[in-house]
Formats: C-alpha cells, sequence, structure tokens
C-alpha cells in the first residue's frame, strides 16, 4: 500500500515535493492505461567493462549517456526483452515465466556477440525493479499491468564494423491497461508482400531490426483498416510465419492447436505457454510446422499471441483481394476464449500455474 510516508521517500530521491509526487502518481487512471511511456521511479542499470557486468544498481535517470559511436546506433548491436508483473488478489506480485526472457535474451545476446546477463542477475534486475516501482504496478482486477522492459545495447568509443568495447544491461518498467477496451474483439488483418526477416537471418532474435523492418508495411495496413499484417516466410511466400510484432497461432477443424515453426519465427514465451496449456489444460493435439497460407480452409479459430495482448484473436485474413474469415469477425471463438481465459488467470493468481511459471515479488 502506498502511504504519504512512501510518496515522501519517492519525492525526497526524486527532488519533487511530497504533494507534487502525490498529485503526480494519483493523476494515473488505472481504467484508462493503454501502452504509452510513462516515467516511474527507478531502473536498473549495468555496465559490462573488462569482460564483466558489474553489480547493476537503480537509479532515477531516465536517459542514457553513451558514446556518439556506440554500436547499438549505428549497427543495430543491441536486442530487448517484454515481460510482465501482476498484482494478485491477495495483494502478492507474480512475474510470469522471467526465466524463459532471459534465456530468449542469452539466444539474442549470443547471435549479436554480445555478452548477456545470467538468468540470475537478468531475474533478480527484474525484482528490483518491480520493488522499487511496486506503486505503479495497476490494480488486481483492472486488466493492467506493470510491464518490464530489459534491453542490452552496445556502447563505448568505436567506428568499425565489429562488437563493442562496453555494454549496457537495463530494466525499465510502466503501467499498461488491458489491450482490449471494451473487451477482447476479433481483428483483421492482411496478408504482406514484405519479409520481416531473412532467411537465416536475425527472425529467431528478439533484435530492434527486425521491428524496424516491419514499420513501413504495418503503417500500411493499418492505413487500410486492418489491424496488422501477416509475414509470409522468406523463402517461398507460402506460409505464415508471423503476425506483425506476434506470433500465429490457429484451431483446427479437429480441436488441434497449429503454430508456425521456422528458424526466422522468434519463439515467444506466450506462445510457449500457450502451447503447454493447450496440451495440459484444454486436451488439444499440439501441432508445430508448416501453416500454408493457401489452406486457411483447415482452420475454425487463429489469434495472434504475444506479451502485450496475450492474445488476439483473428476475424479474418485478406490474402489476394479476398477475406478470409474464421469463427466471426465480431465474436471470438470458444477455444481462443478459453485459452485467453486459463492464461491470464496462471497470470494474475486466479489459476494454479504450472511448476515453475511464476515467480514471487
Amino acid at each position: 500500500m502506498i502511504t504519504l510516508k512512501n510518496q515522501r521517500t519517492y519525492a525526497r530521491r526524486s527532488g519533487r515535493s511530497a504533494i507534487e509526487d502525490v498529485m503526480a502518481y494519483e493523476n494515473i487512471e488505472w481504467d484508462k492505461l493503454g501502452f504509452d511511456y510513462i516515467k516511474t521511479d527507478q531502473r536498473y542499470l549495468s555496465h559490462w567493462r573488462d569482460g564483466e557486468w558489474d553489480q547493476g544498481t537503480l537509479t532515477e535517470d531516465n536517459v542514457l549517456h553513451i558514446s556518439e559511436g556506440s554500436t547499438a546506433l549505428h549497427y543495430g548491436q543491441q536486442c530487448f526483452e517484454g515481460l510482465k508483473a501482476y498484482r494478485c488478489k491477495d495483494g502478492s506480485i507474480n512475474l510470469f515465466r522471467p526465466d524463459q526472457n532471459a534465456l530468449r535474451m542469452q539466444r539474442s545476446c549470443a547471435r549479436l556477440l554480445m555478452p548477456a546477463p545470467s538468468t540470475e542477475q537478468f531475474i533478480e534486475a527484474c525484482k528490483q525493479v518491480v520493488k522499487a516501482n511496486e506503486r505503479f504496478i495497476p490494480p488486481y482486477g483492472s486488466g493492467g499491468a506493470l510491464y518490464l522492459r530489459p534491453f542490452v545495447i552496445g556502447v563505448g568509443d568505436n567506428i568499425g564494423v565489429r562488437t563493442a568495447p562496453e555494454f549496457i544491461f537495463s530494466v525499465f518498467c510502466i503501467p499498461v491497461g488491458p489491450y482490449f477496451k471494451g473487451g477482447m474483439k476479433p481483428n483483421n488483418f492482411v496478408i504482406s508482400s514484405y519479409d520481416r526477416a531473412a532467411p537465416q537471418g536475425t527472425g529467431a532474435a528478439k533484435v530492434g531490426g527486425n521491428y524496424a523492418a516491419s514499420l513501413m508495411p504495418g503503417s500500411q495496413a493499418k492505413k487500410n483498416n486492418f489491424a496488422d499484417c501477416i509475414y509470409l516466410d522468406p523463402q517461398t511466400h507460402t506460409k505464415i510465419e508471423e503476425v506483425g510484432s506476434a506470433n500465429f497461432f490457429a484451431i483446427t477443424h479437429n480441436d488441434e492447436f497449429v503454430t508456425p515453426k521456422s528458424p526466422s519465427v522468434l519463439p515467444g514465451i506466450t506462445r510457449l505457454s500457450l502451447i503447454e496449456l493447450a496440451q495440459s489444460r484444454l486436451g488439444l493435439k499440439v501441432i508445430e510446422g508448416d501453416v500454408l497460407i493457401d489452406n486457411l480452409g483447415d482452420f475454425k479459430e487463429a489469434g495472434a499471441c504475444g506479451t502485450a495482448a496475450v492474445i488476439t484473436p483473428i476475424g479474418g485474413i485478406e490474402y489476394n483481394g479476398k477475406l478470409h474469415v474464421f469463427y466471426s469477425e465480431k465474436e471470438v471463438g470458444p477455444v481462443v476464449s478459453r485459452l485467453y481465459a486459463e492464461l491470464t488467470g496462471v497470470q494474475s493468481g486466479d489459476i494454479e500455474a504450472p511448476q515453475g511459471w511464476i515467480v514471487k515479488v
């Protein structure tokens, strides 16, 4: 619980008066939160120099001071993660599968020749940030969460195309609201003629370059009244790979959970969790493999999944000028609804989680 005494402590650290700090916090309308940047109290910062990470520290400064020659600026040597902390009904705080985010960051760092924080350092950094910004966690039942953004960037004086002499690992957080305002509703998507990632490229790593490549096709899709675009495989353009910045899945008429498997698909934590829940809780057969764009009729429901939205139901997909509708453009299908309820229940502590999924802060 946030008390005036707590507020004075935060204010003293930030240089604001206690009254100003209280007013700034109280101006947050929990039921109107979106997915926008909000400066919170503290963030974690660690430097890699001389072959090792330092102990890391919390800081109020939300501005990074880096060399103009940093490889992150010129050569895209950086990666990031996204995960959430949830307020439970009993007041406790859940971190959802941070070990999986740590492992994925380690894979991304390896792909870009960057040193990665250990799983222990990653989780400890996330816990410190959550504790330092606990007052920004949306209340239980609001549909919101505290979104954490860990990242690693190459820094230091450099100009050649090579790995950086130094690195920064940081974690900051923002309060975010429920992705679906007014309830979960289906969205329509369009197949893009652009490629998200190259064959044998960085598609399986969570690096900024993949998202930079998606900005223009995503913007074009939204201008045409679609939620986003869907990318096909870069070699044959016959198989669905990803939905904007999320993973794709579908439910067959035989109640099978199908999701693409490809070396250029990002292995999402939400996708991994839905695969496990579909098998263990819903009794669905899971198939990871090719999802041919010409075989959309095999599916009765479809969705996109990721940390921000958990699940975005797909009403229809436009391909070659024709819209293929799954369950409905207005109503969410029963299997997608069950998956969403099961996963969000686990995250918020209302449903028992599989072993190891939840880290208490």
